[in-house]
């Protein structure tokens, strides 16, 4: 019924140390880091100061600009600090800490009783907008933009993403399992706000038990819950559009500019637990793993909780990692210190050791072809990456759909040489995005 994968690559999955156990709630943390800039678009302003008292749930930071997302206080305390603080992603960010008073206590107003049956779509986009929600899979793109299409864009399906196809991490594996109500209800909200008929969820096959928790789930509904090939990239929302509905969406376009919109399974989770409670986006599943992991956990953590907690409340390090990463090994950005706090994007914390990587000394090309074999989106990586070697990035933009990349890792995966393929991509991108310069 789904669509021929004929791309990526199948490596080892390194989720059995994880994915049979169960979500464990970290303690209230003595003290959260909260960037201004959580998200895809234009970064927050702080609107607390230096000894404010805040409550959790509060907005602390927020925008005017359309593409932005509310950023809460996660703790009830005193802000302490306001100022540049380690950030994940971006290297450093302008944030809020704020000094737990052990009362934990919510703002007022939260949390609440609706029945988001009675709201309509504009009513149930306000909460999520102001609830700041956005993309948990990684993305961070702010999930009520994706609910307000333009102006003549008809969207006819709704996928939820459960792929988690990343090696590693298996924090949406287990919302599947544990969330399945919360799950059910965030996705027949989005059904709502977008007005389709047709809604899937898409699981990769090696979930077979999240297959069968949440077909049991959706029974008397009209989504459907789709077991789909395992491999790597297919949670790439492009990629996973062409195997459960066969359309491509086309170079330098949107998924909506095919009819559908892709959201994760832990944004559908959050936007049940904004429309019907009032709780805003305060804490998400973290999947903490690696070899230098002593005990691999899915963990419950409040947003602002520094790398080191999260690694210590899984017995911390059994020997000194290779790389500590953000994310997946495929995607995620490596860390100088595990004092950059838990951000919204943060699915998962790895520490692995050197064999645990696949890298080795970059060498010539050797003309293989297996990155192009590879490659989900079709592109020559390359040639790409001897374009950007070379600092012709607007050949590469332009008769080598550059822009078309999305980073997957697979070429640099499957290269021989060891070429770090993607790095040059990156900067090719970032080079051409500035012009050459």
């Amino acid at each position: 019924m789904f669509n021929k994968f004929r791309w990526g690559i199948h490596p080892e999955t390194h989720k059995t140390p994880t994915e049979g156990k169960v979500i464990e709630s970290g303690p209230l943390p003595d003290k959260v880091i909260l960037p201004v800039r959580q998200h895809l678009g234009v970064p927050c302003a702080p609107i607390v100061k230096k000894k404010d008292c805040v409550k959790k749930g509060q907005i602390i930071a927020s925008s005017d600009a359309p593409v932005s997302s509310n950023v809460h206080a996660t703790i009830s305390g005193t802000v302490v600090d306001v100022s540049n603080k380690p950030h994940p992603g971006l290297g450093e960010c302008l944030a809020i800490t704020i000094e737990s008073d052990g009362l934990d206590q919510w703002a007022e107003g939260i949390p609440v009783e609706r029945d988001w049956k009675a709201l309509d779509a504009d009513e149930l986009i306000t909460i999520i907008k102001n609830a700041g929600i956005v993309g948990l899979g990684g993305a961070t793109f702010p999930t009520h933009i994706k609910l307000l299409p333009p102006k003549g864009t008809v969207i006819d399906t709704l996928i939820i993403n459960g792929a988690e196809c990343e090696p590693f991490l298996t924090a949406d594996h287990r919302m599947m399992l544990e969330y399945t109500g919360r799950l059910v209800t965030g996705i027949l909200i989005l059904k709502k706000i977008l007005a389709v008929e047709t809604a899937i969820i898409g699981i990769e096959d090696n979930k077979m038990d999240a297959v069968k928790k949440m077909t049991e789930a959706l029974a008397g509904t009209n989504i459907k819950a789709v077991a789909i090939p395992t491999r790597y990239p297919h949670g790439a929302e492009k990629i996973l559009i062409r195997t459960l509905t066969k359309r491509e969406v086309p170079p330098g376009k949107l998924p909506l500019d095919v009819g559908v919109v892709v959201q994760n399974v832990g944004t559908a989770v959050a936007v049940c637990d904004a429309v019907q409670n009032g709780i805003p986006l305060l804490e998400r599943i973290v999947t903490v793993s690696g070899s230098a992991i002593k005990e691999p956990k899915n963990l419950k953590l409040r947003i602002g909780t520094p790398f080191a907690e999260a690694i210590e409340l899984c017995g911390g390090l059994i020997f000194e990692p290779e790389k500590i990463l953000m994310g997946g090994p495929f995607m995620g950005i490596a860390q100088y210190t595990t004092e950059v706090p838990i951000i919204k994007g943060v699915n998962g914390i790895l520490a692995l050791s050197k064999e645990d990587l696949n890298s080795g000394i970059d060498t010539n090309c050797i003309r293989c072809g297996r990155c192009v074999s590879a490659c989900p989106m079709g592109l020559n990586p390359s040639m790409l990456s001897t374009l950007a070697d070379k600092g012709l990035f607007e050949e590469a933009k332009e008769e080598y759909h550059l822009l078309d990349c999305m980073e997957c890792g697979t070429c640099s995966f499957v290269c021989p040489a060891k070429r770090k393929l993607v790095h040059y991509l990156r900067y090719a991108k970032v080079s051409a995005a500035k012009g050459g310069k």
